[in-house]
């Protein structure tokens, strides 16, 4: 059996109808910009240089700047700052100075005490003594006088 088809439909194996799809069309408008050169008129264009003197006053400063010297010789804790009193810029200029100082300083001191100790140990020790006899004997006498006398030196002393 032949199929039949319509606009939309067509009849599938069995007869039954089958939807077809549409085909609905997609438009895109594009604008396209073109520019030319068109001449609306001329210019004509002159340069002319004309000289001529103006008097003008032209200010002219001159700046001097004096540098005073001022000793000060102060010790400060920190170094002040650059300051200006009235049209006096003062800028200080600081020196580092070692100071060395001498000074007595007690450290110690040394106590010194004399202890004297006295203790007696008897021991035996040999004393030697010389004893010395002298005879006198008179000028002109030939034999032992009657005054001869005999004396005994005083022992030496021992160290």
């Amino acid at each position: 059996m032949a199929s039949r088809t319509d606009n939309n439909r067509t009849m599938g194996a069995r007869g039954v109808p089958v939807a077809k799809p549409a085909v609905i069309p997609v438009m895109e408008e594009r604008a396209v910009v073109k520019k030319r050169v068109v001449e609306t008129g001329r210019v004509r264009i002159r340069k002319d240089v004309r000289e001529y003197e103006e008097h003008i006053d032209i200010p002219h400063v001159h700046e001097e700047v004096r540098v005073e010297r001022v000793p000060v010789d102060h010790i400060v804790e920190e170094a002040p700052q650059v300051r200006t009193e009235g049209d006096v810029t003062i800028i200080p200029v600081m020196e580092e100075r070692y100071v060395l100082e001498k000074r007595l300083v007690l450290v110690e001191e040394l106590h010194i005490r004399r202890e004297r100790h006295e203790t007696h140990r008897p021991e035996v020790v040999k004393v030697l003594k010389e004893e010395v006899e002298v005879d006198r004997v008179p000028a002109g006498a030939d034999g032992v006088a009657d005054d001869t006398r005999r004396r005994t030196a005083r022992p030496a002393k021992t160290r």
